[in-house]
């Protein structure tokens, strides 16, 4: 099944340049870092001890900052490497001014150039954050004795299914991970089914706070800019629904006065695309790249930049997140503006958060919409700063968890007091579903 693989990923690599191509005419890549992908480095490696996070894209990268931030004081380690496979995670990166961290794009998991990448970082650990399962990857590191650290690991009942279809495939390549520390239940069950033999279920790392540089001057002239308005975010949205922000917008309208819709797309190459679909609204639109300082007469605000949704979720009493009025998108991350104590409103399509719903919907601090007249009915502009709080405690408490299991493997210390394949979950129900 390997030889099929490589076969596989033989085939695309020839087509490779036509899609990079592509990609870079569509602005979905870096048009000098692409060769990246080709194994072709553009940062140097230290001489010294490396470790490896390697995530697929701004979720992610932004659920291990509290991590990069921790062990970029861990003076036994040299250098951090961090990879990812999209633009938008490598620019949000780019905003972080770490010292011995540095980002490289994941390369193309083919034999040739799998290789050259682990022969030249050498990495100490190598950390897979999130569902990233790349076959050969896995398999030589596996050879080369690179402990293999599954952390935060998700799989969904989808995705399992994928996988079963290969089961003995599937099988050899899970059972290389050292250590697995899925996010849930729902992934630990699938794991073990998938012969992952070290499993210890943690909790959700996204509940831990991100670290971000001083952003304390932006925030203070966003809410100079906002002081007087009425505000609302929509987060992280896909195709189609900016249109249904905006009817919201409308309806919320005819009785909130001074409002202002502050919509953030997921992919801000998209924003041409929705100037144009929001120009039958007849709606005033102001750009965040234009650094406008007089809202006065603005209803939508796009923010068209990357790495600055942290600031206007601050700011929001109530959040929409995208990707879940569309099928298929499983909607996206709602901590973050959760721990701002914001209300958070979503579409019925979030399966790659039902998890984080239940704790949410527990908290009574979100609830599902199917509609702008609903949306607007349930927007309020009131701050809870009370469950913000509560899921900053749940995130503190699982950052720490996580940070101890990976000293342990980091410092190449025995383990202590744990119970892989065995699920303590008094703890997961009081950690992620607490009183």
């Amino acid at each position: 099944m390997f030889l099929l693989y490589q076969l596989i990923m033989s085939l695309i690599l020839l087509v490779s340049p036509l899609i990079i191509i592509y990609r870079i005419l569509n602005k979905k890549e870096d048009t000098k870092r692409y060769i990246e992908k080709f194994s072709i480095h553009t940062k140097k490696r230290r001489v010294g001890k490396l470790i490896w996070f390697h995530c697929a894209s701004v979720g992610e990268i932004l659920s291990i900052l509290p991590l990069v931030k921790y062990y970029e004081k861990n003076k036994t380690i040299d250098q951090i490497l961090v990879t990812s496979v999209t633009l938008s995670s490598s620019k949000v990166f780019k905003k972080y001014n770490f010292k011995k961290t540095i980002h490289q794009f994941f390369p193309i998991d083919h034999i040739f150039l799998v290789n050259k990448f682990l022969n030249y970082w050498k990495p100490s650990l190598s950390i897979f954050v999130d569902s990233e399962i790349w076959p050969y990857m896995l398999k030589k590191l596996d050879n080369k004795n690179i402990p293999i650290i599954l952390l935060n690991g998700r799989i969904t009942y989808k995705t399992f299914k994928k996988w079963i279809i290969v089961r003995s495939f599937a099988k050899s390549i899970f059972k290389k991970i050292s250590f697995a520390y899925p996010q849930n239940l729902e992934t630990k069950k699938y794991l073990k089914k998938l012969s992952v033999k070290k499993i210890n279920l943690i909790g959700n790392l996204k509940y831990a706070e991100s670290y971000e540089k001083n952003t304390s001057h932006t925030s203070n002239n966003l809410k100079s800019i906002f002081k007087n308005k009425n505000v609302w975010v929509a987060s992280s949205t896909h195709d189609d629904e900016e249109v249904f922000c905006a009817r919201t917008h409308l309806e919320l309208k005819k009785r909130v006065r001074n409002l202002v819709t502050i919509i953030i797309p997921r992919h801000i190459h998209r924003v041409k695309n929705i100037l144009q679909m929001l120009k039958k609204f007849n709606l005033k639109i102001a750009l965040h790249s234009s650094k406008i300082k007089n809202l006065k007469n603005a209803d939508i605000y796009i923010v068209d930049s990357f790495g600055d949704t942290k600031v206007f979720h601050k700011i929001g009493s109530s959040v929409f997140l995208g990707g879940s009025i569309i099928k298929g998108k499983g909607g996206q991350n709602p901590l973050e503006a959760a721990r701002f104590g914001a209300k958070i409103l979503h579409g019925p399509n979030v399966d790659n958060f039902t998890d984080v719903y239940k704790l949410l919907k527990s908290l009574n601090v979100s609830k599902k919409i199917k509609s702008p007249n609903e949306l607007a009915s349930s927007i309020i502009f009131k701050k809870n700063k009370i469950t913000g709080n509560k899921i900053k405690k749940i995130g503190d408490k699982i950052l720490k968890k996580t940070i101890n299991e990976l000293d342990t493997l980091i410092n190449n210390e025995p383990k202590k007091n744990l119970s892989f394949g065995i699920i303590n979950t008094q703890v997961f129900t009081h950690i992620c579903y607490p009183q």
